[in-house]
């Protein structure tokens, strides 16, 4: 769909403003407005992109209108089910995954996609309900949650699958599976500026730590080729289906104005639920690149974007610096800074595998140390 923003009129302006008003963001009380995307109508977009981890533009593109629309539905209004060609998005789908989740059933994430993963979890419980067990939460599977609702004390059941099987995996790379995501490609160059593509740069970025990765032992896979591209659904799939342990999506950035600069990371996160690993480890990335690179610190922060979403495993994506800075940009061109770069990525994923004792101060560890 055609982006709307301020100054956009129509029946798409009047359905946004019907939506903003139903989640109370919005007077929409007015008929000489009903249609027009005016001041009021872009804060009101800006607050839900906020609340929902989305990037906050005022503007209503693709991933912005389907978050809306996903808002409106609250469990019980509709049966859920697994479709794979046309997969059911939405807030009831959130709220069966967290009480599943909160059950004990292994679901990875509160993702609002009702995919493979949620239709096992639903029939696991319909099973040990005594419920005929077809993975479809229609009024008797809803009944029997809502039974069991209010016997259910809180916690995070999925915070803790995440930090036994890290734990599990030990603290050698040696075997670890992981998924580079150098980003947009093909006719998509990413950020241009001064001639300097963002798709070219984080290509030669993703192959430094791809080498890097393969001498010591770890299994990689990288999300596109030197001049093609994917979705964001179609990079997270391949990583579903490689089986990662974790995802590093790598970004450039570039602003109006010069003075924007600096290195920041993002998690799954924002909503209701967020990606604990996930978080821990754009952490340990975001220090690392600091200290290593002296880029001013962006810091984290939790987002809902596609591929931060539809992963099962942690994934993190870094934004490494503004093309269009006149401080980050030189850097960004020179290879021995991405090297820097490559370096610090690769200590990061290291120290998320080592126990706190072991855990050595930001900075200091070297790809040597890591191979011995």
């Amino acid at each position: 769909m055609q982006d709307l923003r301020r100054g956009a009129t129509g029946s798409a302006v009047a359905e946004v403003r019907r939506m903003l008003a139903s989640l109370g963001l919005l007077d929409n009380t007015n008929p000489e407005f009903g249609d027009v995307f005016d001041e009021i109508t872009e804060l009101a977009v800006r607050h839900f992109q906020q609340r929902r981890g989305i990037s906050v533009d005022g503007a209503v593109g693709a991933e912005t209108y389907a978050a809306l629309t996903g808002a409106h539905w609250r469990l019980g209004d509709r049966v859920l089910s697994h479709d794979a060609a046309q997969l059911m998005i939405g807030d009831d789908v959130s709220a069966l995954q967290q009480q599943l989740l909160e059950l004990g059933y292994n679901l990875v994430r509160a993702d609002g996609v009702f995919g493979a993963t949620t239709a096992e979890g639903t029939r696991a419980f319909q099973r040990d309900y005594g419920l005929v067990p077809d993975g479809i939460c229609g009024p008797a599977t809803l009944h029997a949650l809502r039974q069991l609702g209010r016997r259910v004390v809180g916690g995070r059941p999925q915070l803790l699958r995440e930090m036994v099987a890290v734990a599990a995996s030990g603290p050698s790379l040696l075997g670890k599976r992981i998924v580079l995501d150098p980003g947009h490609g093909g006719d998509d160059r990413g950020i241009v500026h001064d001639g300097i593509e963002e798709a070219a740069l984080v290509w030669d970025l993703a192959t430094r730590l791809e080498g890097r990765l393969t001498a010591l032992g770890v299994r990689s896979w990288l999300t596109r080729g030197p001049s093609n591209a994917a979705t964001d659904e179609q990079r997270a799939t391949l990583a579903n289906e490689v089986g990662a342990d974790l995802v590093l999506s790598l970004h450039v950035d570039g602003f109006a104005s010069p003075r924007a600069n600096g290195v920041a990371a993002y998690y799954y996160g924002g909503g209701e639920t967020s990606s604990t690993i996930g978080e821990r480890l754009a952490d340990l990335v975001q220090r690392e690149l600091v200290a290593r690179t002296g880029l001013l610190n962006g810091r984290i922060h939790g987002k809902s974007w596609a591929l931060l979403r539809l992963t099962r495993m942690p994934t993190v994506r870094v934004e490494l610096g503004y093309l269009t800075s006149p401080i980050d940009r030189p850097r960004l061109v020179d290879p021995l800074f991405r090297d820097t770069v490559a370096e610090g990525l690769l200590v990061a994923v290291q120290r998320l595998y080592l126990p706190l004792a072991d855990d050595p101060p930001t900075g200091v560890m070297r790809i040597p140390a890591i191979a011995g």
